[in-house]
């Protein structure tokens, strides 16, 4: 069985739950959490991964590391933890936030700018590419990058859209060489 699958299985069985006590954001936002935890965190992952220690140690362990988050999250990563798929738990944080932004008609974006977006600007981006790509909202993370010089780079799942100088100048320049 792949890891999508069993990922997709646990995220499904919590976002089913989730719906059911009208908790979707709550536990999106738990899960945003847990993920970045779980792909980031090389020290919590080799302790949970190693074979001397118990069952009972890592138990200890997860409930102090995640003491704050609902009930239906930690039921979810311990479970998977004991059934030694400590690996799925990032795919299954990642899937049941795009089974959010699919309810919640939302999609993450990325967009990369040589300074940091005003909240004005950000909410005029989201607005003017949440209709082009079918949603409702964009959920924006600004990225400040200079080598872009000017204009922006907006990327929404695998599109991206270039309107940078630099990415126009190195357009010209493969029209020019091409």
């Amino acid at each position: 069985m792949s890891d999508i699958t069993v990922a997709g299985r646990y995220a499904v069985a919590l976002f089913q739950i989730a719906k059911e006590q009208n908790l979707i954001n709550q536990l999106e936002e738990e899960l945003r959490i847990v993920h970045e935890v779980f792909t980031k965190d090389t020290e919590l992952l080799n302790f949970l991964a190693h074979p001397k220690m118990t069952g009972d140690a890592k138990r200890e362990v997860m409930k102090n590391a995640f003491a704050g988050i609902s009930p239906s999250v930690q039921n979810t990563v311990m479970l998977m933890v004991e059934r030694h798929r400590t690996a799925e738990v990032a795919p299954m944080a990642a899937e049941f936030i795009e089974l959010a932004n699919e309810e919640n008609s939302v999609a993450d974006a990325t967009v990369y700018t040589v300074n940091p977006l005003t909240e004005a600007e950000a909410e005029a981006v989201s607005s003017a590419f949440a209709a082009k790509i079918g949603k409702r909202n964009l959920r924006i993370t600004n990225i400040t990058d200079s080598t872009i010089i000017g204009g922006m780079k907006l990327q929404i799942g695998n599109r991206i859209y270039d309107g940078t100088i630099s990415g126009k100048l190195d357009r010209l320049s493969k029209q020019l060489l091409g």
